[in-house]
Formats: structure tokens, C-alpha cells, sequence
């Protein structure tokens, strides 16, 4: 089995306090020893790789997304709206997916959060059309051609407009078939061990696209099957509005009653918790996915990280959907994550070290994994190596500051289990001009669909 050098890092960050300043040595998919400053692996070594211009992290982990969502990027209808109105001018849009589509805009974002060091990508589908019952099906394939770690969650919608929820009817599925499909997808699909390439969640959407029955039924399902769950939570106030008016209980409240305040459960967004709230949270090792550039594009607000964690509640990093970011970037996340926090705390109390602990470690921890989010030996050998090469980096002195402070955008080098899938910027074996070329024709497919149906 071969044994890799990553020898003499220009910096590391290793989301623990061990020394690796002399560099990670990898055999297999794991990592057997980290090197201090200025002494020799005590393994045998058979390939040395020259991380002498490199920074190096623990792969990056995006713990909330919606993939399918790269077909609408900067979509004209859907402008300068906020969360509520933003998804009702987007279903619509949505409902017409169909295979192809699912598969490119699942490739597309994949692949451009490998390129920006994402090696764990947690997908959000909640979005089951007619015709696209395999959705997820598409995806684990796409995951396994691109040798990406994905957890996707089997989201879901049965509450339509016209019982007082949000998506149109053409979105949603009856209970049956989404409790029988997630008891499929688990079956088929979700790896228990560590070092998992593919896991499975149950994601209902958001308590307004679903019923409390199937809210309670999920959380059965998955403390029988020991699955994690997942959903939208806390993002706007309307969401607050909805479920006092439909429920009698806040979110957090509505949480409880339906069985999900437990170890098992990670939460999008988690903006508008009030101090109990939180306590109760932590109390309960909840997860959240702190989704920074979606807030403010959807002028959500901004959640409050240092009391959550404070509280004991793991929090992790997302992009959230490509029609509320705009992009699948994860290393560009992390800066916006730092600079939104400061503007809620201030300069001297988030660090770039946080930034980066909230998108490698707290992402980790949030999805329920401890194998993966530090470079420490015996975890999972997932790497991002990023150069400063950049005009961006011109001028820098402190290169893992730099990393996050001047913008890096892409990874250089990523490896996953122990294997490399990013060299020189690019996936490896991918043609990118041909998968973009597929992809825009399916998104301009898809909003041709949308104008027809008007």
C-alpha cells in the first residue's frame, strides 16, 4: 500500500493542536502519523509530495445545499425578493426538473465545490416532481463517478398550497410514497462504517411544506434506523409567523412536539432562536448549518454562532442552494462566514480559525461524523491544498490568514480517501467544458419549460 509524504507545508491548519508543520502522512484512506517542524517521518515513505507552496486543511464540509438549484442561478423573477416570496416565484420553475437536469446540476455542483476544496457535500432534495422519483438515485451515481464523501438527505414536500402550505400541489408526494422511498434509500444506499462515501438522511423540507404527521413519522424512522435528520429551521421571522398561526408553538417549540430535539437532528439557517431556545438546543446537541452569503442575499439575518456554540451546539457551514448563493464555493464561504460574524460580534471575537473550524470539524460533528473535519491520525485522509499564487495573495505575510482574508477561490490539489480528485485546479478525469456545455442547455431547457407553462 502506498505511503504519501505531504512533506513541509507552507502552512496547515489541522483543527486540533498537534504539530504538522513537517507535513501528513497518508496510507490508504486514512492519516498514520502527522510530522512536527523540522523532523522525518517515523513510517516508511513511498511517494513525497512538495506541499512547500501550499496551505493545508482538512477537506472543506458543506453541510446544507440544494444542487438542483445551480439551473437557476441569477434567475430574473426571482430578484430582490425575500425567502417567502423568493420560493414561491421559484416553484413554479422547479416543478419542471426532470432527470437530465437533476444529473447535470448535481455534477456541476459537485464538482465546483471539489475545486474550491469540498471533499463531504450534504445535498438538501426535497424537490420530487412527477418523472423524477430517483432523484436521489442520480445523485449518489454522480457522487460515485466523481469519487466525492455525500450525504444526501431525502427531502420532502406534502403539504401543498391549497392545505395552507407554501409549494404548489405538482411539487409535493403523498406520505406513503416518501416514507416508503426513505426506507428504500436507506436500504440501498446509506453506509454505516467509517470512512462512509454515501449516507443518507430524512429531510422534510421546512414546517411549512409538510404535515406534523410526517414530521413525527420521520423521526421515527430514523432513531429505528439510526439516521440523521435535517430540515429548514429558524431562517426568516415569517417561518416563526407561520408556525404560531398554524401550530400554537415557535419552531423550536413545534421541534419538540414532533420529536426532533435530539442528537440525531442538524437545522438550515437557525437564525432566530431567542436565548432559551438556544440553551435548549445545546442541550439537546443539536446541529446547525450556518449558511452566511444565502442570508444576506435573502436578507434573512444573521445567525448567532458564538451563542450556539457557547450553548453546545455543533455548528457546521453551508452554501445553501445555488439560487440563493449563486455559487457552490465552500472555501469562499468560510470567508463570508467570518466577516458576517464579525459584524454581528466584532473583529476581536471571530477569528479565521473559527471560520475554518465551523467549515471542516463543526460541519462534521453537525451531520453526526467523527471521522472526518481534522487532520489527525487515524481520521479519513481528506485534504485541501490551496497555493498562494494569486495577485489576490500578492503582499501577504501570514498564508493561513491569507487563505481566508484575500479571497482564495480555488483549491489546487484535493484529495479524498486517500485519493487524489483535484490536481492543478481541475477534477481529475472530468472534461468541465463538456459538462458545462450540457448543464447551461439544461438550465435554458428548464426555464423555456417555466415560460410555457405561464
Amino acid at each position: 500500500m502506498e505511503t504519501i509524504w505531504l512533506k513541509n507545508p507552507l502552512a496547515v491548519y489541522t483543527g486540533t493542536n498537534e504539530d504538522a508543520r513537517g507535513g501528513i502522512v497518508i496510507s490508504g484512506t486514512t492519516i498514520i502519523e502527522l510530522v512536527a517542524l523540522g523532523c522525518e517521518p517515523k513510517n516508511k515513505i513511498n511517494v513525497v509530495v512538495d506541499a512547500s507552496q501550499h496551505v493545508v486543511t482538512p477537506g472543506l464540509i458543506n453541510a446544507h445545499h440544494h444542487f438542483y438549484q445551480t439551473l437557476t442561478r441569477a434567475y430574473p423573477d426571482a430578484l430582490n425578493k425575500e425567502l417567502f416570496h423568493w420560493l414561491k416565484t421559484l416553484y413554479p420553475v422547479w416543478s419542471g426538473l426532470d432527470e437530465e437536469m437533476m444529473s447535470f446540476a448535481t455534477e456541476v455542483a459537485l464538482v465546483e465545490m471539489m475545486m474550491s476544496g469540498c471533499t463531504t457535500a450534504s445535498d438538501h432534495h426535497y424537490l420530487i416532481p412527477t418523472g423524477l422519483e430517483n432523484a436521489i438515485d442520480l445523485q449518489v451515481e454522480a457522487a460515485n463517478k466523481l469519487g466525492i464523501r455525500a450525504i444526501f438527505t431525502r427531502g420532502s414536500m406534502s403539504l401543498g398550497e391549497d392545505d395552507g402550505g407554501l409549494p404548489p400541489r405538482n411539487t409535493i408526494q403523498t406520505e406513503q410514497t416518501i416514507v416508503d422511498d426513505s426506507h428504500r434509500l436507506i436500504r440501498e444506499y446509506h453506509q454505516r462504517e467509517d470512512g462512509a462515501m454515501i449516507q443518507i438522511a430524512l429531510a422534510p423540507c421546512s414546517p411549512f411544506s409538510v404535515t406534523t404527521e410526517l414530521m413525527k413519522e420521520t423521526a421515527r424512522i430514523a432513531k429505528n434506523e439510526d439516521v440523521m435528520v435535517h430540515t429548514h429551521l429558524c431562517e426568516t421571522i415569517d417561518e416563526e409567523d407561520f408556525c404560531l398561526q398554524r401550530f400554537g408553538l415557535r419552531p423550536v417549540d413545534y421541534l419538540e412536539d414532533v420529536g426532533w430535539l435530539n442528537h440525531r437532528t442538524w437545522l438550515a439557517h437557525g437564525i432566530h432562536f431567542n436565548d432559551e431556545e438556544i440553551k435548549r438546543l445545546g442541550k439537546a446537541q443539536i446541529g446547525i448549518s450556518h449558511c452566511p452569503t444565502s442570508n444576506m442575499m435573502l436578507a434573512s439575518g444573521i445567525c448567532r454562532n458564538n451563542e450556539l456554540e457557547a450553548a453546545g451546539v455543533k455548528v457546521g457551514l453551508g452554501v445553501d442552494g445555488s439560487a440563493s448563493n449563486d455559487g457552490s464555493n465552500m472555501i469562499g464561504e468560510v470567508r463570508m462566514a467570518l466577516y458576517l460574524q464579525r459584524l454581528r460580534y466584532g473583529s476581536a471575537n471571530v477569528s479565521h480559525f473559527d471560520a475554518l473550524r465551523w467549515a471542516t470539524q463543526g460541519s462534521a460533528q453537525a451531520m453526526g461524523r467523527q471521522d472526518i473535519g481534522t487532520l489527525a491520525v487515524g481520521k479519513q485522509a481528506d485534504i485541501a491544498m490551496f497555493k498562494l499564487d494569486e495577485i489576490r495573495f500578492s503582499g501577504s505575510h501570514d498564508p493561513l490568514a491569507a487563505l481566508i482574508l484575500c479571497g482564495a477561490h480555488q483549491a489546487d490539489k484535493v484529495m479524498i480517501a486517500g485519493k487524489w480528485r483535484v490536481s492543478d485546479g481541475q477534477v481529475i478525469g472530468l472534461d468541465l467544458e463538456q459538462l458545462l456545455y450540457k448543464h447551461r442547455n439544461a438550465a435554458k431547457r428548464l426555464a423555456e419549460k417555466a415560460l410555457a407553462m405561464r
